[in-house]
């Protein structure tokens, strides 16, 4: 693979935004990919999952690290 090729999937962009409706509040995650873009509808609770998620990559990248 070319060094300035990345992997299929790799984030190239991150954006993020709400939106409300009747029900209330959503978060909205759009994640562009070189294969193109996914965005995702977050609750409270569904944000709070991805946070831990990540906080447990971060620790396992970092002790990669060491």
């Amino acid at each position: 693979m070319n060094p300035m090729e990345k992997p299929p999937y790799v984030p190239t962009e991150i954006h993020v935004g709400t939106v409300t409706d009747k029900i209330g509040n959503l978060g909205i995650l759009s994640i562009q990919t070189t294969e193109g873009r996914l965005d995702v509808a977050l609750d409270r609770q569904a944000a709070e999952a991805i946070v831990n998620a990540i906080s447990a990559i971060r620790r396992k990248l970092a002790s990669n690290q060491s």
